[in-house]
């Protein structure tokens, strides 16, 4: 994952840039509504529902129960949140949570190391120099051809997004592609745009993203491959109206340069396509691709439930089916950097060092999980999750399903810009938006799609992530011209998920 420094965008021609409000990372914000949500337990009755055999609350059953919990007890759920909520136990008879009792894994140890594993195998693919490489040959290719390299390029990044958070990666693609499309007459928002909206629509519309869908599912109690045909529908759709919106813009600029919403740089008109020729692609490199995308087709095959799909939410699993969960997706992905380094000739020196690079690039977003695991362990201890539960029963009673639906996009939507990390949102909302599915009588697969729409809709535009100020800075365009240029995409986007949200729930 790369880093990137805005004080090496500005140039000479800009203005001197103005102190920017300091805004708290996610770290801090977790810590804060770690302790926000102790100090409310103190005012928050405890209550619970009754269960049914599929372990879901039954509508109506809720009721208070007494507050056994002293003041050292709910001080030291605090004090171990963290670590509870990487691999805190709950007790089956008491409910509690705890590093040192007996009972299920509630902490999110088995989400935080699939992070790691991703992210070695990321890692390891980039260090061949296959995926830059990859990348780089196509947009070559289609120089000649604009308006493809706009269409390659954004269904790529797309693709890469929707199947594996394909973000901060999007960084390292500046360089190359911001000279090719000057080259080809357009401006440095082109590039912004193709960029941050190619990646973004796939994000948005993750099928199988292990840091949006994934961790949604997993803090939902549902497969990953649930409901992953309403969001590959919306993926064609939303991702043809995003490229569509994009080229648009290219064009109009490249007809009359003067509505350029990026502005020129000295130097931008010169520029010539041939001069940005990429190193041919190696056998060896043509392998790795090959294999990371085996790899994930694979994944895909493997969490996919396809008696469910084909013969219905009743029907019993194929022979061939494999129901893999996280342990075996984390084996997998552990599996495929190995391979991946051996056949891209990265000896066991490079390999080695490339693959805990991609545990230490990853693990801010394992601990982002942790974190906000944590926060529901305190929840869950205290006992006010149901009460939180049924203060929102109340609004859900009643409502159709389509506007259930669209309830929890919007709910969501303020909270993707104050948690721009999909996974440490996805396990801080889940264990209470996921059982008001149960009271609205909609599959909770539908909330994790609504959920990872909000979370990526928001973070097309958010500030706080370095995908779009990393990426405007090394584009060298402003973010309140960025803004003016998203805004359009994001209300057409807006409009088509709550219409594809509204259709879920009817179906």
């Amino acid at each position: 994952m790369s880093n990137v420094e805005t004080a090496e965008a500005t140039t000479e021609s800009e203005p001197p840039a103005q102190k920017t409000r300091y805004f708290p990372s996610t770290y801090t914000i977790l810590a804060g509504v770690a302790v926000l949500v102790w100090l409310a337990a103190f005012v928050i009755p405890p209550g619970a529902y009754d269960i049914d055999d599929k372990g879901h609350p039954i509508a109506g059953s809720y009721h208070r129960i007494e507050d056994a919990k002293n003041f050292g007890a709910r001080l030291r759920d605090l004090f171990l949140s963290p670590i509870n909520g990487l691999y805190g136990i709950q007790d089956a008879k008491s409910g509690q949570v705890g590093p040192d009792l007996t009972g299920n894994l509630y902490g999110a140890a088995a989400v935080f190391l699939f992070v790691l594993a991703v992210g070695a195998f990321i890692t390891v693919a980039f260090a061949t120099g296959a995926l830059d490489s990859g990348i780089g040959q196509l947009a070559f290719r289609l120089r000649r051809r604009s308006s493809l390299l706009i269409v390659g390029v954004m269904v790529v990044f797309a693709i890469a997004g929707t199947v594996e958070g394909f973000a901060e990666e999007t960084l390292g693609f500046y360089a190359l592609l911001v000279p090719l499309t000057l080259a080809l007459g357009y401006d440095r928002m082109t590039a912004v745009g193709a960029i941050i909206c190619g990646a973004g629509v796939g994000m948005l519309c993750s099928t199988v993203n292990p840091f949006a869908t994934g961790t949604a599912s997993s803090a939902a109690g549902v497969p990953i491959g649930d409901g992953i045909l309403l969001r590959i529908a919306m993926l064609v759709v939303l991702t043809a109206v995003t490229v569509g919106y994009v080229l648009w813009y290219a064009r109009r600029v490249k007809r009359d340069p003067g509505k350029s919403w990026s502005g020129w740089q000295p130097g931008d008109r010169d520029i010539r396509a041939e001069d940005h020729a990429p190193e041919a692609m190696t056998r060896r490199q043509a392998a790795v691709l090959w294999l990371v995308a085996l790899t994930f087709a694979f994944m895909i095959f493997a969490i996919i439930p396809w008696a469910e799909v084909i013969d219905g939410p009743d029907a019993a699993p194929f022979t061939w089916e494999l129901g893999w969960y996280f342990p075996e997706l984390t084996a997998l992905f552990l599996v495929g950097a190995v391979l991946i380094g051996l056949v891209g000739g990265l000896g066991e020196n490079r390999m080695s060092e490339a693959v805990g690079k991609g545990f230490g690039d990853f693990v801010g977003a394992g601990m982002v999980i942790v974190l906000a695991r944590g926060v529901t362990v305190i929840m869950n201890n205290t006992e006010i999750t149901s009460t939180a539960l049924h203060a929102l029963e109340g609004v859900v009673t009643g409502t159709s399903s389509a506007l259930f639906a669209i309830a929890v996009f919007l709910v969501n939507v303020p909270l993707g810009f104050l948690i721009p990390s999909s996974s440490g949102h996805a396990t801080l909302v889940m264990p209470i938006m996921a059982p008001l599915a149960d009271f609205a009588n909609v599959p909770r697969s539908l909330v994790v799609t609504a959920w990872q729409s909000a979370s990526g809709w928001a973070n097309l535009v958010t500030p706080t992530t370095a995908v779009v100020t990393g990426g405007i800075a090394l584009a060298k365009v402003r973010y309140d011209r960025y803004v003016r240029f998203v805004a359009p995409l994001m209300g057409i986007l807006f409009v088509l998920i709550c219409a594809f949200l509204a259709i879920g729930a009817w179906v």
